[in-house]
């Protein structure tokens, strides 16, 4: 895990889950105890289970009492949740959000209870900035770039279209739209490397498999995958291995995340590179939590440090590995 001060604030490194039961946190805890609200995307992979792990394991250790709700991937059920939060007169609310757009009705409504809303790993595109206190992710734009750096290297020098297929992330998710414009602004510059079929994966292991079977089929020659997350890279190695091709050589493939599983695979050789997206944010979070509830001035951008793999890279980090 890498540690750096941002801000004044302790920015802890972390990497970019699908649905399960709403669950309470503790209700015990006295009157002068910060309670939480967080509402969470869902669960849909390895990623996201890491990301909720750390945020229920640092509330515990902060002493602030958690209301935790997992949305299972749907906006209005993460409306709901905040609505619900409100109403409980919770301290602090805090989200990832599901989708960019569509908040600025019920960040009002907290706003108005003079509630303070923290965003966590994906931001929203309220023009208005005043409706939350602080956004806490990574740059996802930058590990779109750093993934198309690495290509653009990779393919430096070489004559001949590179074919190159997309599993994109969740319609209309931060990540998914900036991964891949940030990917897509570093490889521009060598009209060899064609993006030819781009669809979205839904961040799922069972979603990439699925939808790269289906590129395989209707594209005979493909070079490169670049999937948005470890999770559908590691369906798509499902997909590819059973077509009768090696990952990692006879297609080259490029995620983003660097949870176990996907290190593993880049360790094995199954995946070229990997994009770090660490998911523990708990500790940053309730720094944050415990400062806007005494209503301290806080960073309204904190950035996370990550990094990026490669095989060799991951051969050493795998052992260290908390997710």
């Amino acid at each position: 895990m890498s540690v750096a001060v941002l801000g004044g604030l302790l920015a802890v490194s972390t990497l970019a889950g699908c649905g399960g039961d709403k669950e309470a946190g503790s209700t015990g805890g006295g009157d002068d105890k910060i309670v939480l609200g967080f509402s969470q995307v869902g669960a849909e992979s390895g990623w996201r289970t890491a990301n909720t792990e750390s945020i229920k394991a640092s509330a515990k250790a902060a002493g602030i009492e958690l209301k935790f709700s997992d949305a299972q991937g749907k906006q209005e059920n993460q409306i709901s949740d905040i609505r619900g939060f409100i109403t409980q007169k919770v301290d602090v609310i805090a989200f990832s959000p599901v989708v960019t757009s569509g908040w600025d009705a019920v960040l009002k409504e907290a706003k108005d209870a003079n509630i303070p809303v923290i965003l966590t790993d994906r931001a929203v595109d309220s023009q208005d900035t005043s409706l939350y206190k602080s956004f806490i992710g990574s740059d996802f734009k930058v590990e779109g770039e750093k993934a198309g750096e690495w290509l653009a290297k990779e393919y430096e020098g070489k004559t001949g279209d590179v074919n190159i297929v997309e599993l994109q992330g969740t319609t209309g998710s931060a990540p998914a739209i900036d991964r891949q414009t940030g990917f897509a602004e570093k490889i521009k510059a060598n009209p060899n490397l064609k993006v030819v079929k781009t669809q979205t994966g839904d961040f799922k292991r069972a979603d990439g498999k699925t939808v790269m079977e289906t590129f395989l089929q209707s594209t005979p020659k493909i070079d490169v995958l670049y999937a948005h997350n470890d999770d559908m890279g590691l369906g798509a190695i499902e997909a590819i291995e059973a077509a009768g091709k090696v990952p990692g050589k006879d297609i080259k493939i490029i995620t983003v995340d660097a949870v176990r599983d996907g290190m593993t695979a880049l360790a094995a050789g199954k995946i070229n590179f990997i994009v770090e997206c660490s998911p523990l944010l708990g500790d940053q979070l309730m720094e944050v939590v415990k400062k806007v509830n005494k209503g301290e001035t806080v960073e309204k951008r904190i950035l996370t440090k990550e990094g990026t793999f490669t095989p060799e890279q991951a051969k050493t980090e795998l052992p260290n590995r908390k997710y």
